[in-house]
C-alpha cells in the first residue's frame, strides 16, 4: 500500500502536457499510474460490470429449455420459435453498436441506466403477453437492453487494466458470460416445467430490478474520457454514491483534483445521440475484420450447439425441459474452467514475448504496444483452442447422430464449452489491445460479427441437421470454423506493421487538423486586428469632425 501511495504521489507530481494530446485519446504516461483505483476496487468494479453483462447470456440461455413448451403453447412450429432466438441474436449484435460509442464518450454509468431501463420494460411486457408476434418484438427489445452490457463490461476492463494485466482479470470479466450458459438453462427448465414459461420472464424482471438498484447507487464512473485515470470526479449526472465518498476521501488525503486535467476532460464531454459509425469503422479495419470473423465463427458453433440442443436432446434421448436444462451444465462448466485458467496462460505468454523483445512489464503503467507483437502473444494461445473446439464439434455431431451413451455428449459439451469460450476470450482481449482508447466500441464490433454469424447458425442448424444428418451438419460447421485460422496466421505476421501504419496515418491527420485550426485562429486574430484598426480610424475622423 505504501508503494502504491508513493506511485500515486509521483504520478500526481509529474503531470503530462494535456494540451499536446486530445483527452479523448489520451492514455497514461509511463511515469503515471494508469488507474488510481486499487487492485481490490478494480476487481470489485470489473466483477460488478461483468455481472451486469450476465443478463445478456442469461436472457438468451434461460429461454432455450422452454422452446418446445412455448412452441406447443403458442401453436407454432419449432422453426418459428427458433426464429425468436435468431432475431434475439441479430439485435444482440446491432444494439451494442449504439450504446458502445455513447459510453466511450458520455460514460459507462449513463449507458448502464439506459440499458437496464429498456431491459426491465421489455421483461414486463414478455411476462404479460401470450402472442407469437408480441414475443418476437419484445424479445428484440429485451435483447437490445441486455446486450449493450457486454460491451460496457469490456469497456470497464479497458478503463482500469493495462495489456500486461488483462489476462489476470479474465475470470472477473468473464464471470457473467460464464454463469449464463451454466445456470440459466437450469433455471429456465425448472420454471417452465413447474410454473409455466411466463415465469421465465417474471424471474428476469425481478432479478434485474434487484440488481439494478445497487448498480445505480454504487457503481462508479470509470470511462477514461470522463474521469481520466479515476482521479477526476465525474459530472453530476454520472456521479454515484461511491464517487462522492471516494473523491471526498481523496481530497482529505491531500490528493487535489488537477484543474488542467478536469478542464480538458470536460471540454470534450458531451451526451450525444448514440452513433454506430465508430463501430462500423472498427469492423472495416482489415486487422480487426480478420480477428472478428474468427471470433464470430467460434461463437457461431457455440450458438448452433446451444440452439440445437433443445430439439436434439428431446428427439434423440426423449428428455423433458428439466433434463434438457441439465445438459447445458457441462458447457457452462467448461466455460468456467476456461475463465480461471486461460488468463494465466495469456499473461504468461505476454511476459514471455516481452522478455524476448526487451519490453518492460510494469503493472498499472501505460504500455505503448506499437512495436510489440501483441497479435503473436495472443494468437499463439487462441489458435490451438480453435483446433480443439473444431474436433469436439465434429465428434459431438456424430455421437448425437448415433445416440451413444450419454457420457459421450456430456464430455464433448464440456470440451466445447472450454475451448470455444477460451478462444473467444483471448480474441476479445486482442481486440481491446488493438483499440486501447475505445474498448467498448471494439467489443461492440466483436458483438456485431459474432451475433450475426451466431444468428445464421442458430437459424439453420435444425433444418440442416434434418436434411444432412447431425454428423455431417456439425462437421461442415467445424470445417468452416477451422477454415478461418489461416487469416489469424496472417494477423500474427502483419499485425504489428498494420498497427504502425494506422498510428502514423492518425498522427498525420491530427497534425493537419492542428495546423488548420492554428491557421483559422491566426486568420480570426488578423481579422479582429483589422476590424479594430478600422474602428480606431473612424473614431479619429469623428473627433476631427466634432472639433471642426
Amino acid at each position: 500500500m505504501a508503494n502504491d501511495a508513493r506511485s500515486l504521489e509521483h504520478g500526481a507530481q509529474d503531470q503530462p502536457n494535456f494540451a499536446a494530446e486530445p483527452p479523448s485519446e489520451r492514455q497514461a504516461t509511463a511515469d503515471e499510474a494508469y488507474s488510481v483505483f486499487t487492485v481490490t476496487e478494480k476487481k470489485l468494479i470489473i466483477a460488478m460490470g461483468s455481472l451486469a453483462s450476465f443478463f445478456s447470456p442469461l436472457s438468451s440461455s434461460i429461454y432455450m429449455p422452454a422452446l418446445n413448451t412455448i412452441s406447443s403453447d403458442l401453436h407454432v412450429s419449432s422453426t418459428k420459435i427458433n426464429l425468436s432466438v435468431t432475431t434475439y441474436l441479430i439485435v444482440q449484435g446491432v444494439a451494442p453498436m449504439m450504446i458502445a460509442g455513447f459510453s466511450d464518450s458520455a460514460g459507462r454509468r449513463l449507458a448502464y441506466v439506459i440499458c437496464f431501463t429498456i431491459y426491465i420494460a421489455a421483461n414486463l411486457g414478455l411476462a404479460l403477453q401470450n402472442n407469437y408476434a408480441a414475443l418476437m418484438v419484445l424479445r428484440c427489445l429485451q435483447s437490445g437492453g441486455s446486450s449493450g452490457t457486454v460491451a460496457l463490461a469490456n469497456g470497464v476492463v479497458g478503463d482500469l487494466v493495462t495489456s500486461s494485466e488483462r489476462g489476470m482479470y479474465i475470470a472477473f470479466a468473464s464471470l457473467g458470460g460464464v454463469l449464463g450458459p451454466t445456470i440459466a438453462p437450469l433455471i429456465g427448465g425448472l420454471l417452465s416445467q413447474t410454473l409455466g414459461w411466463h415465469w421465465v420472464f417474471w424471474f428476469l424482471l425481478i432479478f434485474a430490478g434487484v440488481f439494478f438498484l445497487p448498480l445505480f447507487f454504487f457503481f462508479p464512473e470509470t470511462c477514461r474520457r470522463v474521469v481520466g485515470d479515476g482521479s477526476v470526479p465525474p459530472p453530476t449526472l454520472s456521479m454515484s454514491v461511491t464517487d462522492v465518498i471516494r473523491h471526498r476521501n481523496r481530497i482529505k488525503a491531500g490528493h487535489e483534483v488537477d484543474a488542467g486535467k478536469l478542464e480538458e476532460l470536460r471540454k470534450d464531454y458531451k451526451i450525444r445521440f448514440p452513433n454506430p459509425l465508430s463501430t462500423l469503422v472498427v469492423v472495416a479495419d482489415k486487422e480487426a475484420a480478420l480477428v472478428l470473423i474468427a471470433t464470430g465463427l467460434a461463437l457461431a458453433c457455440f450458438y448452433a450447439i446451444s440452439t440445437g440442443a433443445s430439439a436434439q436432446f428431446g428427439q434423440v434421448y426423449g428428455f423433458n425441459d428439466i433434463q434438457i436444462a441439465l445438459m447445458f451444465i457441462p458447457i457452462g462448466m467448461g466455460a468456467l474452467v476456461s475463465a480461471f485458467t486461460t488468463g494465466k496462460t495469456v499473461d504468461w505468454n505476454y511476459r514471455r514475448h516481452a522478455k524476448l523483445n526487451g519490453f518492460p512489464v510494469v503493472k498499472n503503467r501505460h504500455e505503448d504496444l506499437t512495436n510489440f507483437p501483441i497479435e503473436k502473444a495472443r494468437l499463439q494461445i487462441a489458435i490451438p483452442l480453435f483446433y480443439l473446439g473444431a474436433v469436439a464439434v465434429i465428434a459431438y455431431g456424430w455421437v448425437m447422430n448415433y445416440k451413444v451413451n450419454l457420457a459421450g455428449p456430456i464430455i464433448l459439451l464440456f470440451l466445447m464449452g472450454y475451448s470455444l469460450t477460451a478462444a473467444y476470450q483471448v480474441l476479445n482481449i486482442l481486440m481491446v489491445d488493438i483499440y486501447p482508447g475505445k474498448p467498448a466500441t471494439a467489443t461492440a464490433a466483436n458483438n456485431l460479427v459474432r451475433c450475426e454469424l451466431g444468428a445464421v447458425a442458430s437459424a439453420v442448424i435444425v433444418p440442416m441437421s434434418d436434411a444432412m444428418g447431425k454428423g455431417w451438419s456439425y462437421t461442415l460447421l467445424a470445417l468452416i470454423f477451422v477454415g478461418c485460422t489461416p487469416a489469424l496466421f496472417v494477423v500474427m505476421k502483419y499485425g504489428t506493421r498494420w498497427r504502425k501504419a494506422k498510428k502514423e496515418k492518425k498522427e498525420m491527420h491530427e497534425t493537419r487538423k492542428k495546423q488548420m485550426q492554428t491557421q483559422q485562429d491566426l486568420e480570426k486574430r488578423m481579422e479582429g486586428a483589422s476590424a479594430h484598426g478600422s474602428t480606431t480610424k473612424e473614431k479619429d475622423r469623428e473627433r476631427l469632425d466634432l472639433s471642426d
